[in-house]
C-alpha cells in the first residue's frame, strides 16, 4: 500500500528544492571576446503622439539665483526644461540596447562622467552599469564644473514610484569629483533598470540613465538615429527606452557582416 503521507511530504520537499534552485539562479554573466564578421543594428527612434510641454523653471526663486538664472537656455531667469525632446517626429536620447546577449565585444573602459555645470547636468540621458569585480574607481564619476557653487549629487535606482539611494555626496566647488564606482556594485540584474541623478541643493537639476548589462547599446541623437556595432550574427531582443516617453521592444535578426536596419516608434 502506498503511504500517501510519505508521498506528499516527498513532493513538498522536491518543490522546495526546485523552488530554491530557481530563486537562487543567476543570469549568465556577460563574456567579453573577439567578434568575427560582426554585423550591426541601426535605425531611427520616432515618437508618436503629443509631446509633453516643457516645465518653466523660475531660477530666480531657487538657490544661487544670481548664478543659476544665467543658464544658456534661460530667459529673464526662467528656463524651459524639456524632458522629451522631439524634432520632426524623431526622439532624442532614447537608449537602444540588446537585452539577451551573453557574449561579444569588450566594454568601453572610459569612465561614465556626469558634469554638474551651469546648474544643469550633462548628459541628461546616459547609461550606467554594475561595477565589475575588482574595480574600485573610474567607472562612474560626477564632477562639479561650477565655481563657488555647492552641488550635492544624489543617485538612485528607480522602480516605479520607489527610489533607493545609491550615493549622496557633496561637491563644494569647481573641480570637486565624486567617484561613485563602488556604489554601483549594488545593482541586481532582475531588479535594477533605471538610474536617476539629482542635485539635493538644486532639485531641478536632473539626469537619467538606463542600467545596462552588456556593451551593446546606443543613444539616439537629435535626429533619432542610433547604431550598435560589432554584433555577432543571431536573433536578438532589442529595446528602445526613454525615461519619460516609454519603451518598445522587437526581435531583430543580424546576419554576419551586415547591417540590420531597424526603426522604433515609441507612442
Amino acid at each position: 500500500m502506498i503511504n500517501r503521507k510519505l508521498v506528499l511530504v516527498s513532493l513538498v520537499s522536491l518543490a522546495l528544492v526546485f523552488g530554491a534552485s530557481s530563486a537562487f539562479a543567476k543570469k549568465a554573466k556577460y563574456k567579453e571576446g573577439a567578434v568575427k564578421d560582426g554585423g550591426s543594428i541601426s535605425g531611427v527612434v520616432s515618437f508618436a503622439g503629443k509631446v509633453p510641454e516643457a516645465k518653466m523653471q523660475d531660477l530666480t526663486k531657487e538657490k544661487n539665483p544670481e548664478f543659476c538664472s544665467k543658464h544658456p537656455e534661460a530667459k529673464d531667469g526662467v528656463r524651459p526644461i524639456q524632458k522629451v525632446v522631439v524634432s520632426d517626429g524623431k526622439l532624442k536620447d532614447a537608449v537602444v540596447f540588446i537585452e539577451n546577449i551573453t557574449e561579444g565585444k569588450k566594454w568601453d573602459t572610459k569612465p561614465i562622467v556626469f558634469h554638474f555645470e551651469n546648474c544643469d547636468i550633462q548628459p541628461r540621458v546616459s547609461i550606467v552599469r554594475k561595477t565589475p569585480k575588482g574595480q574600485k574607481e573610474n567607472l562612474v564619476q560626477v564632477i562639479n564644473e561650477d565655481t563657488d557653487i555647492l552641488h550635492n549629487p544624489h543617485g538612485y535606482s528607480v522602480k516605479g514610484a520607489v527610489r533607493a539611494t545609491l550615493f549622496n555626496k557633496p561637491l563644494p566647488t569647481k573641480g570637486s569629483v565624486a567617484d561613485v564606482t563602488k556604489n554601483m556594485k549594488r545593482f541586481k540584474q532582475k531588479k535594477d533598470k533605471h538610474f536617476f541623478l539629482q542635485c539635493d541643493q538644486h532639485n531641478f537639476m536632473e539626469a537619467d540613465g538606463r542600467i545596462v548589462w552588456n556593451p551593446y547599446f546606443s543613444i539616439s541623437g537629435a535626429d533619432g538615429s542610433f547604431k550598435i556595432d560589432q554584433v555577432p550574427a543571431g536573433k536578438y531582443k532589442v529595446t528602445a527606452w526613454h525615461p519619460y516617453a516609454g519603451s518598445v521592444t522587437q526581435e531583430v535578426t543580424v546576419a554576419g557582416g551586415a547591417d540590420a536596419a531597424t526603426n522604433f516608434e515609441i507612442k
